[in-house]
């Protein structure tokens, strides 16, 4: 969990803005909201071995990121991303060794891991097709807006392998449900927007034109909310699956303890007094 370090103190240094030059993805970062743009529009802006690495080491990065508060995830030229290239990951993996393997596997998982772990909130906006490793990104987001024509599939058996990939068997159940996630990944089936909408995947929709502002406009608000509370936030989100009740009451308690010595509750509770809207600057 990421908390503002100001410039007199000695930990500084190991705290800078976000990597701003991606090569595999094209980036923009204003307002303390990064927009990355998966950019291959001529193939549905599928992944290979290096976007894979990027993205993981960026979104990794924003554990120590001093400029981005929020995040938008979406594609370009109508389509969220296509998965892994067939020609240009597929293939290759047919020619490996089971070592060779297991470190693509574990990397492409790390992805996941390293989303779930940076403390900014991720909007997913997805437009178009959302397959594979894509729809494991966007369920790796914290929240996600689609298109009526967003389709939605977790396709790894249409290629001879298990639904269990990228850590789809432990998110997909908890945000859609254990019957509705087993048949998408038994079947490879494609969801559709509005089925996604009434199972909680998307948390609204939009027409493709109105998508990219409604997802700016989303991630806009949590960059301008409390940060250092949005980060604690998604770190009991996560903690709190492996759990017991009491647990996680405990766990919350001790939480919400740390979130009332920050100056963002007291800026809060001086606003209210005075009637007006608090500027919350994350510490």
């Amino acid at each position: 969990m990421k908390h503002p370090i100001p410039d007199h103190n000695p930990m500084r240094g190991q705290y800078a803005p976000a990597q701003a030059s991606p090569r595999h993805f094209a980036l923009s970062i204003a307002g303390g909201v990064a927009t990355v743009t998966l950019n291959r529009p001529d193939r549905k802006n599928p992944l290979t071995f290096d976007s894979y690495a990027e993205l993981r080491d960026w979104f990794h990065g924003l554990q120590r990121a001093t400029d981005v508060k929020a995040v938008v995830l979406t594609g370009a030229g109508g389509n969220f991303c296509s998965g892994g290239d067939v020609h240009e990951i597929i293939g290759p993996l047919t020619k490996m060794t089971m070592p060779e393997l297991l470190a693509f596997t574990r990397m492409t998982g790390a992805l996941v891991s390293a989303m779930r772990a940076c403390p900014q909130p991720i909007v997913a906006a997805i437009d178009g097709v959302c397959a594979g490793a894509g729809a494991m990104m966007a369920l790796a987001s914290d929240l996600r807006l689609g298109t009526a024509r967003a389709s939605t599939a977790f396709l790894f058996t249409r290629v001879g392998l298990a639904g269990a990939d990228m850590g789809a068997c432990a998110l997909l159940p908890r945000l859609i449900g254990q019957g509705r996630a087993s048949e998408l990944l038994f079947t490879g089936r494609a969801m559709k927007a509005d089925e996604g909408l009434a199972w909680g995947f998307f948390n609204a929709l939009h027409e493709p034109e109105a998508l990219p502002g409604a997802a700016l406009k989303l991630a806009a608000s949590l960059a301008e909310g409390p940060t250092f509370a949005h980060g604690m936030t998604k770190t009991m989100l996560h903690q709190e699956w492996a759990m017991t009740l009491d647990q996680a009451i405990e766990a919350e308690a001790q939480a919400q303890a740390i979130c009332m010595q920050t100056q963002d509750f007291r800026r809060a509770y001086e606003a209210f007094a005075a009637k007006q809207r608090p500027v919350f600057e994350g510490d």
